[in-house]
């Protein structure tokens, strides 16, 4: 089939179902929208937004501009990090008053990584109503196709611009098991890069997802110790957004850890604490970095 060949679901009733179902007024619908391919909106998206009263959203223009693409024209109101409390007082009394309210983000899910969550906070502490409508999600995208095999993921989003906040972020997540999912902007994407090379073992994988559903839409992954020069290869590497997922450190056993934490504790006891934890991970073949976190914990709980 050709990318201008109809498929066979676009005459199908379903597609009337959408008008069929229930949708409560004096609600607040939080509305997923495209993170690149604009046909990958839903079918409830477009219909509750032909709906609704009124379009709360992170950018007015970006947002008429994805309404008018399908025939639509609502009502816009601002919606963004600088007047998020505001703009949901508002939202509170136009339901209050029984109104259908939407909320969107430039792309993706509201609320996640992006405005939208004291809105809606706002909304649920007066009682009111909220639906979601699921949609495109970059951090799920990119994690579909990634192929790492782990049944958790711990999303962080972005992290500090300036490199000292952003390392010792990075160090804090050290020992996370889970696939660590970052989000980064195209003109700092080499500079975090720099960071993970400097913060994690140069074996773990590391997948860099970028312009997801768009033209240009690229999934590379690749051991930790190849993130910087795969970047540098490629100036067009560097533009684009970014969603970038780290495997997650090697779990121990709940024995290993009870005997390296034996093992430093009586250390502890006898020897300054960055020796002792250096010791330790001789010993046991816990992470030394691991063990001299603890130990710094064990410290407090005996002060």
């Amino acid at each position: 089939m050709t990318v201008h060949e109809s498929s066979p679901i676009a005459a199908l009733p379903v597609l009337g179902e959408t008008a069929l179902q229930t949708y409560p007024t004096a609600t607040l619908y939080v509305v997923a929208t495209p993170i690149g391919n604009v046909t990958d909106i839903g079918l409830r998206a477009l219909h509750v937004l032909g709906l609704v009263d009124a379009v709360a959203c992170e950018d007015t223009r970006n947002t008429a501009h994805l309404m008018g693409r399908f025939g639509i024209s609502k009502p816009l109101l601002a919606a963004h990090m600088h007047n998020e409390r505001e703009a949901g007082e508002t939202i509170v009394r136009r339901l209050q008053a029984g109104e259908r309210i939407a909320l969107v983000s430039d792309a993706g899910t509201p609320a996640v990584s992006d405005p939208g969550a004291k809105i809606v906070d706002a909304v649920r502490a007066a009682g009111l109503r909220v639906v979601p409508l699921p949609g495109a999600s970059a951090a799920v995208a990119a994690l579909s196709a990634s192929g790492l095999v782990n049944d958790q993921f711990y999303f962080v989003g972005f992290l500090p611009a300036k490199p000292k906040q952003r390392d010792t972020a990075l160090g804090a997540l050290r020992n996370v098991t889970a696939t660590m999912v970052f989000y980064e902007a195209p003109h700092r994407i080499a500079e975090f890069a720099q960071s993970l090379v400097a913060v994690f073992e140069p074996t773990r994988q590391v997948v860099f997802a970028r312009e997801l559903t768009k033209l240009f839409e690229e999934i590379h992954r690749c051991p930790l110790s190849e993130a910087e020069a795969w970047l540098a290869g490629d100036a067009h590497r560097e533009k684009g957004e970014f969603v970038v997922l780290l495997e997650g450190a090697a779990a121990q056993s709940d024995a290993q850890e009870a005997e390296a934490e034996r093992v430093l504790k009586i250390l502890l006891a006898e020897l300054p604490l960055k020796q002792a934890a250096s010791i330790a991970a001789q010993i046991t073949g816990a992470k030394k970095n691991a063990l001299y976190d603890r130990a710094l914990a064990l410290k407090d709980e005996n002060r």
